[in-house]
């Protein structure tokens, strides 16, 4: 509890700055995160709270980037739980949505293209770079026609 405030503040700090990066990514379609002013959420997020989670989610253009993406993060884990200090990634559809109905899932937007990263403390440039080499390297992998459509 000490340090609660401080961690929170170094979470939200690196989750916008992520997010931002995301945005910007040619291979994410959607970022999910109320910090960002276009999300439909942000003034609500403004008026209810003096601050941001580190918690958001995004959507890649083509789901065959999920599996090689996941395979190619090092500094981020690939795990299930959003609540410690090291940043973690999840694939809902397959993870902590996977015993709720395909339609449902669908309807609420957890689809196979959506994933969610709980930003930890680790410094933003080292996880934006694990993104950047993830994405470089999920790119490559995928055949070479889908790749040029990324």
């Amino acid at each position: 509890m000490k340090t609660l405030a401080l961690r929170m503040e170094r979470h939200q700090e690196n989750a916008v700055r992520i997010a931002h990066y995301l945005k910007d990514h040619p291979l994410v379609e959607k970022v999910y995160y109320p910090a960002l002013p276009d999300h439909p959420g942000h003034e609500i997020q403004c008026r209810q709270a003096s601050g941001n989670s580190g918690l958001l989610s995004f959507r890649v253009t083509d789901a065959r980037l999920v599996p090689p993406l996941m395979r190619h993060i090092e500094l981020i884990a690939f795990a299930e739980s959003m609540g410690g200090t090291e940043s973690l990634m999840t694939f809902p559809a397959v993870q902590t949505h996977a015993d709720i109905p395909e339609e449902i899932r669908r309807r609420i937007g957890v689809d196979d293209r959506l994933l969610r990263l709980s930003v930890g403390l680790e410094h933003p440039d080292d996880l934006i770079a694990d993104l950047d080499r993830a994405f470089r390297l999920a790119q490559a992998d995928l055949p070479a026609a889908a790749a040029r459509r990324g």
